[in-house]
């Protein structure tokens, strides 16, 4: 028995018949170039419904676009990063442009790997958030493809920067515990191994905004940080350590909030009471830190904003490879929340 034959796919010549106008109209409709007038858009707009017509990704990139915008986050895992894709998808909603997205593991080489798949592949443009990779790789990146970097702090000419002041976010943390009589805050960080990085990525910059604030506050001889990991099981782990240490803090400020959430893990099976016997605070605001069972206090970096942002500077980028590059930073704002009060006695 013979398979089924395969549908045939419309082409953009079927378009044009349906519509009744030339291939040289539809092509325009479709790159919403000038000179198509209200009404033939309206005509080729509705032969393609009618038609079922799919571009062909790769014959429009031969002819320069594929409109599609590649976004590479560091962790699916932690909910804080859908909020960024969440306001690039908000941006592109009313465009041509799609968004594919891949993984980028919290690693310079799986970054390398993405990267590259995404200009293989013809993509307009990318927006890389939270990055690991060094600042020459990504200077490379965007020689090619027109680029934007979330997250990473420090001025580049080759690609537009999105960023939080996580030195500010990071007084606010210090500055809200100590207003109500903490003392021994300890400090939850990302390990960075790396010193090409250590001046611009947020998880260093955060945790030098913990030391500043706690030696602004007169307590530099309480500053404590353990260095794990930005997932759930670091801050596990990190709590852990905390706990044992004698005297033990009142308060852990855990650097995002996924890390938090292994933070109220341990202190629970410890047998202490949030916030009783201890105060926890996270960073990223993220939409569970709200749910009343948890209700964490929080920095609000206004994720979906960054991701917004992001998105506009890119189709800004794509239509003028040459401007000057542009660098936004966000004023973050403290959600004081259940999991912060004044310590213990």
């Amino acid at each position: 028995m013979e398979p089924p034959a395969q549908p045939k796919r419309v082409t953009i010549v079927d378009v044009a018949r349906h519509a009744q106008v030339s291939t040289t109209a539809v092509s325009k409709v479709l790159r919403n170039a000038y000179g198509t007038s209200p009404q033939m858009r309206a005509r080729v707009r509705q032969a393609i419904d009618d038609l079922g017509y799919r571009p062909f990704a790769a014959a429009r990139g031969m002819r320069g676009q594929t409109y599609t915008v590649g976004v590479m986050l560091p962790d699916i895992r932690n909910p804080f990063f859908p909020e960024i894709l969440d306001g690039i998808t908000d941006a592109l909603w009313e465009t041509d442009y799609q968004v594919l997205m891949a993984p980028g593991r919290n690693g310079e080489a799986a970054e390398a790997k993405v990267t590259e798949a995404m200009i293989d592949r013809g993509m307009d443009g990318m927006i890389l958030v939270a990055p690991v990779s060094s600042r020459s790789h990504l200077e490379r990146v965007a020689g090619m493809v027109p680029t934007v970097v979330v997250g990473r702090h420090g001025r580049s000419a080759a690609y537009d920067t999105v960023s939080d002041d996580d030195l500010a976010g990071a007084a606010l943390v210090v500055d809200h515990l100590a207003d109500l009589g903490h003392r021994r805050i300890a400090h939850i960080e990302h390990d960075e191994t790396d010193p090409r990085r250590i001046e611009e990525m947020p998880n260093a910059i955060r945790a030098d905004g913990y030391r500043r604030a706690m030696r602004a506050r007169g307590l530099e001889d309480e500053i404590s940080i353990v260095s794990t990991t930005y997932t759930q099981r670091g801050g596990y782990l990190g709590a852990q350590q905390l706990l044992t240490r004698s005297p033990r803090p009142t308060a852990i400020f855990a650097g995002a909030d996924i890390v938090a959430m292994g933070v109220l893990q341990a202190v629970s099976e410890a047998g202490l009471e949030v916030p009783d016997d201890i105060s926890i605070a996270g960073y990223d605001n993220t939409t569970f830190a709200a749910l009343g069972p948890i209700s964490l206090t929080s920095v609000d970096q206004a994720g979906r904003h960054i991701g917004t942002n992001a998105a506009q500077l890119l189709i800004d980028r794509i239509g003028d490879r040459v401007r000057p590059t542009a660098q936004i930073k966000f004023s973050p704002t403290l959600v004081t929340r259940r999991t912060t009060a004044p310590p213990p006695g």
